[in-house]
């Protein structure tokens, strides 16, 4: 049986490639597999290390400099000074958790919660996105009164027993708990129907019509609102309203995992889900809310959150902590300050433009679509069938990477979506680098 996981085997570094490796990056991976528990991967046949990251750019032990396409968790930049500064302030002053008073956590639970729907009124701290999806299947289950998930066909929600058992993007080595149902993603790409927005609501009213037939209550639907591991899947605007009043028809509640779209990334709005005209019963965030910093959230619907705290104390021990609160008080201060949603909409839609005009030079490019600077790139071996092309993917990122000192990697479930997510101070100059790369990637992979 086939285990490989879609998010973390597809691009990853394995022992058959170590032969090919210089003596001292032999040494270090050498020396990962004899200390670091198995289930780990480094991206890359030949594995980069880094030592420094500013802005955009990375830099690597021999002093080259690359282009991060990839990394959303620093998501205002690589060591950016208003965060360092922030948590070197707050450091030198208390670090604590949050059964003590601390402004902190208040000040910044008002600023963020400003850039809610005002339905959204409630908040609560973890470290990771993993708890927060884990806690917010729990507050829709007490909600509810049912078990039953509905995810997409290769979500990732997180590394706890409640998130894997509803990550497919884990592979089958990862059992899915018997309560979770899968719909296929809504990839307008392949999609030959009418309306997008029926057609991914019939699918979620089926999963729940299965959920009765085997004695399974619907809870809700947990969705990243960009479906990012399902290899990018934006639009049309608006087609999720109609699978969430699905959802709410049958008692269930919406859970928007806004860890990779939310925090300005899509540029049409703050939120991932306000590109679709839907108020989620739960929001989630995760490190990109500080920059890199462990820090985690969770905002609700106080009548949906009640359910479950009223019912059950809820004590992270460094959720919340002044640190992580000074860390992502800074990322929300820079990103407004930096107008970064503007800049984002305006740079992704630049991007996007100069990435299709690849498509008219290169017939392997079937598809480029994205929001704001988070684009998928999609490889076909033949445009007319669609057909994935995973081994030109796969080539094409390595090339980026030795070559051109660009950083990506592949989503989706034929592994053939080059997923290009830079920080959000992505400048134009960053556009004729990335898209010069791929070009001339693609003209020596294509000979």
């Amino acid at each position: 049986m086939n285990t490989r996981s879609t998010i973390m085997d597809t691009n990853s570094f394995r022992a058959e490639h170590a032969s090919a490796l210089d003596s001292e990056t032999r040494k270090l991976t050498d020396r990962r597999s004899q200390n670091l528990g198995e289930s780990y991967r480094l991206f890359y046949r030949n594995p980069v290390h880094l030592v420094k990251g500013q802005g955009q750019y990375l830099w690597d032990a021999a002093g080259n400099q690359y282009l991060d396409a990839y990394n959303n968790v620093a998501s205002i930049g690589h060591c950016h000074p208003a965060v360092i500064n922030a948590v070197n302030e707050q450091m030198q002053m208390l670090n604590t958790h949050t059964r003590y008073l601390h402004e902190r956590i208040l000040d910044y639970t008002d600023e963020l919660l400003a850039t809610t729907p005002t339905e959204i009124n409630k908040a609560m701290y973890m470290c990771t996105g993993s708890e927060a999806n884990d806690l917010a299947i729990r507050i829709a289950r007490e909600y509810s009164g049912g078990t039953g998930i509905i995810v997409s066909q290769e979500a990732y929600h997180g590394t706890s027993d409640l998130t894997s058992g509803c990550s497919p993007a884990l592979g089958t080595g990862q059992t899915l708990a018997a309560t979770t149902r899968l719909v296929a993603a809504p990839d307008q790409y392949r999609f030959e129907g009418e309306d997008l927005g029926d057609w991914f609501a019939a699918q979620i009213q089926a999963q729940i019509d299965d959920m009765n037939a085997n004695g399974i209550k619907f809870a809700g639907f947990l969705a990243d609102s960009i479906f990012s591991s399902d290899g990018v899947m934006p639009n049309p605007i608006g087609f999720l309203k109609k699978a969430v009043d699905v959802v709410h028809a049958n008692g269930g509640i919406f859970i928007a995992d806004e860890v990779q779209p939310g925090f300005a990334r899509t540029g049409d709005s703050f939120w991932g889900f306000g590109r679709h005209g839907v108020v989620p019963d739960i929001i989630t965030t995760g490190k990109p809310m500080g920059n890199g910093i462990p820090v985690s959230g969770l905002l609700a619907k106080d009548h949906v959150l009640s359910a479950f705290s009223q019912k059950i104390p809820y004590f992270n021990t460094f959720g919340g902590n002044p640190v992580a609160m000074a860390a992502a008080q800074a990322v929300l201060k820079t990103i407004q300050e930096e107008e970064l949603q503007a800049h984002s909409q305006r740079l992704g839609g630049l991007l996007l433009t100069e990435l299709r005009k690849l498509m008219e030079k290169y017939d392997c490019v079937g598809d480029v679509r994205g929001a704001g600077l988070f684009i998928g790139f999609e490889l076909v071996q033949d445009r007319f069938t669609k057909m994935p092309d995973k081994a030109l993917a796969l080539d094409l990122i390595e090339e980026l990477r030795n070559t051109h000192r660009v950083l990506t990697s592949v989503a989706g479930p034929y592994g053939n979506v080059l997923k290009l997510r830079p920080p959000l101070v992505f400048q134009e100059k960053d556009i004729d680098w990335l898209v010069g790369a791929l070009d001339q990637a693609l003209s020596k992979l294509q000979k």
